[in-house]
Formats: C-alpha cells, structure tokens, sequence
C-alpha cells in the first residue's frame, strides 16, 4: 500500500484551520480517500496532556525555550503514536499545526532563534515534515475577534499582545516565501467554503491522484 501523505494547517489564532480539517477530511472522503484529522499540540493522550500545561495560565507562564521542549516532547509522541502509523496504513493525516507553528510563536514571535528550534527538531524527528503546509492568513484582529465570539475562556497565546500576533502572522508569511514547494498561502477572510475549495485545488495540484 502506498503510504499516505501528511498535510499541516497553520496559521495565528482563529484563522479557520479547524473548521478548514473538517471540510477537507470530508472532500477527502468523498474521493474514497481516509483522512486522519489530529492537532498540536495534542492528538494523543501523552500530548493533550502537555497541552494543558501549554495554553493554560497567564501568557507568561512559560519561556519560549521551555514552551518549546514541551511542544517537541508532545510532538514526538504524537508522530511515533498517531501521525506515523497512519501514514503507513496509506492514510492521509490532516494536522491543526505541526512544526511551523513552533518556528513562528517561539520563533518570530518569542524570540527563540530559528537555528535552535531546527536543532531541537532536528533532535526529536530527524527529517520529518509535512508533504504539503496550507497556511490560512488572516488578520491578527479579525481572527482573535472570532475566538472571543466563541465565549470560551482566552488561552495564553490568545492573551499575547497585539505585537505579538503582528509578528506571528509575519512569521507564517516568512515561512511562506522561503519554503513555496512545501507551503501554500489561502485567505482566511474568505468564507470557509471557498478556503476549503482553495486548499482542495493546491492539494491536486501539488500531491495530485485526487479528482
């Protein structure tokens, strides 16, 4: 069996990539493809775990060099247990962010420098990266008004400041540009049926075998 192909959502707070998993996964299934929704951090019990220690508590419970060694234990344990076996079945795995999310708040936005965040990925997953990132851009205002529309309690990286979301959003953009093969950039202004449409066109396009 052919292995599947791993494709990452990213993009800053309330951009749509949830809802994006969701309709994707369905036009997956429609074209008799299985698809793995999953998150981060999150996606297995070890993980979700590490993630209430990530978005709960006040904004500057964690530095980014501990925000991101928790991110990258939760990681290898969601790639070992979840994403891994998936791919090797032949199924198709959609993740609610993976490495680049790291790269852009701890990196651009945190500060942490970018060769150490690849030291440590280097470290925890070797070479391992998504066949395709689709990042759903979206201005940091209109997205966090979405998730205070939400009426769910405000998670740490929600509580950022304003500058911080400016450059969360420049990061996504930076990662963008250098890596075109891998990422494809969508307008998250737009309504999720037509975000969902796009990222079906660069997912044919650019991993084809889907009609």
């Amino acid at each position: 069996m052919a292995r599947g192909r791993f494709i990452t959502l990213e993009g800053g707070e309330g951009a749509g990539k949830s809802t994006l998993a969701k309709g994707l996964a369905n036009a997956l299934a429609e074209r008799g493809v299985e698809a793995v929704v999953t998150r981060e951090p999150g996606g297995t019990p070890n993980a979700e775990a590490l993630r209430a220690l990530l978005v709960e508590g006040e904004p500057g419970r964690w530095s980014p060099m501990a925000e991101t060694l928790l991110l990258y234990a939760a990681r290898e344990d969601h790639v070992r247990n979840l994403i891994e076996p998936a791919l090797e079945r032949g199924a198709w795995v959609i993740c609610d962010r993976f490495h680049d999310s790291t790269r852009a708040y701890q990196g651009a936005a945190g500060g942490l420098p970018a060769s150490r965040i690849a030291e440590i990925h280097a470290a925890s997953l070797g070479d391992f990266k998504p066949d395709l990132t689709l990042i759903v851009d979206l201005d940091p205002a209109a997205g966090l008004a979405r998730t205070r529309s939400r009426g769910e309690e405000a998670t740490r990286f929600e509580r950022q400041p304003g500058a911080f979301h400016a450059a969360l959003r420049q990061g996504f953009l930076d990662i963008a540009l250098a890596e075109p093969d891998r990422c494809a950039v969508l307008d998250g202004a737009r309504p999720a049926e037509e975000v969902r449409d796009a990222a079906m066109a660069e997912i044919n396009a650019r991993l084809g075998g889907l009609s």
